[in-house]
């Protein structure tokens, strides 16, 4: 490896105070001589399929998992028997431990392919279930740390002033981040609640996923696109809108403040997806 001038100079003070570092013995500190900021002298290309989370709520029975299952080279992770009468790419979870051995599986299939996904997409199916499955994980936090060290209880929910919640959260998101290295896009499926939240001093309802506490609020913050799920007539739609009392939002432009026709059927109840309308081809 060729080294810069700066390099070569980060490397000489580096070897006068070798003493000192391997008091330290602190690998990090070598690092710092060489890793150099980059800045910008140009805008990025923005990329058309940037998005790596998902997040398509709405009521029961609106399509959600009929569209799930069009979804081409979708692994759907279902929770709930939910598509026993579809044709799809699904496993079953049914408890914490079914996620460590779907994601070893996936794991073992990425190694075994030169380090491409099986899947493009992965569906986790749904989001109601999924914070129940974890609870018995959070509890597991929760003795790792020393406040919880000896809890006996059987219901984190339970703890002074909500803190079991923090747990919840963190079983949650460990979970949903495990898989989201494990494919291009993750998906989350969840069911839909009305939430009266105060808006400029008026109580107004606000539509969200059905999740506990902050919970809900913390995964659209990080998701790329929440979109709202529901049939009109002979379409299913999603709905990007957002808003001030709303969820629905999007960070790519072509689905920023759109309403997308998903699915449509004909007389013989023939359904045709539109899944490029929302993924688009690269």
């Amino acid at each position: 490896m060729k080294l810069t001038i700066s390099q070569h100079k980060r490397l000489i003070f580096f070897t006068n105070n070798t003493r000192k570092y391997q008091k330290i013995s602190d690998f990090s500190k070598v690092l710092e001589f060489f890793i150099m900021i980059i800045l910008p002298k140009e805008k990025t290309i923005p990329v058309k399929n940037s998005m790596r989370f998902v997040i398509f709520f709405g009521k029961p029975k609106a399509g959600k998992s009929s569209a799930m299952a069009a979804l081409e080279n979708n692994l759907i992770i279902d929770l709930e028997d939910g598509y026993k009468g579809l044709s799809a790419l699904v496993v079953q979870a049914r408890n914490i431990n079914d996620f460590g051995d779907i994601c070893r599986a996936l794991q073992e299939e990425i190694k075994n392919n030169d380090g491409k996904y099986p899947y493009k997409y992965i569906t986790i199916d749904n989001a109601t279930r999924l914070e129940e499955m974890c609870m018995g994980y959070a509890i597991t936090l929760y003795r790792q740390t020393p406040m919880g060290k000896n809890y006996q209880g059987t219901d984190i929910r339970t703890l002074p002033n909500g803190s079991g919640y923090l747990y919840i959260r963190q079983a949650v998101k460990k979970v949903i981040d495990m898989f989201r290295g494990l494919c291009e896009t993750l998906i989350l499926v969840a069911h839909t609640k009305d939430k009266q939240i105060n808006f400029e001093g008026q109580e107004v309802n606000e539509m969200t996923l059905d999740l506990t506490g902050r919970l809900g609020d913390i995964l659209c913050g990080e998701a790329d696109a929440i979109g709202y799920v529901y049939r009109k007539k002979n379409e299913t739609i999603i709905s990007f809108e957002g808003g001030e009392n709303s969820v629905r939002e999007a960070r790519p432009i072509h689905l920023r403040g759109q309403k997308i026709v998903i699915a449509e059927s004909d007389e013989n109840n023939n359904l045709t997806f539109h899944w490029n309308k929302i993924f688009l081809p690269e």
